[in-house]
């Protein structure tokens, strides 16, 4: 049996608590965390691989990574709000 290469861009952030999330932008609601980088990869590669096997649609990666951009803005206070 031929086996296929799947590539997927993940997000890797850390919350409050120092643990690592982890998400799949072309795979909704595909996510995961880890005590450390190492265990949220393993952790998430897990999770595609369920996700792939119980998808009820061909899956492919349709968005190409480009750039993570910081955006900030202030705030004006609005009265009464």
């Amino acid at each position: 049996m031929k086996s296929k290469l799947y590539e997927y861009d993940v997000i890797i952030e850390q919350d409050e608590n120092k643990v690592f999330v982890v998400s799949v932008p072309a795979l909704p609601g595909c996510h995961t965390e880890g005590d450390t980088m190492e265990e949220a990869m393993d952790n998430i590669r897990e999770a595609v691989e369920l996700y792939l096997e119980h998808s009820r649609e061909k899956v492919e990666n349709p968005m190409r990574f480009v750039a993570v951009k910081k955006l900030s803005f202030q705030r004006s206070s609005v009265a009464g709000a």
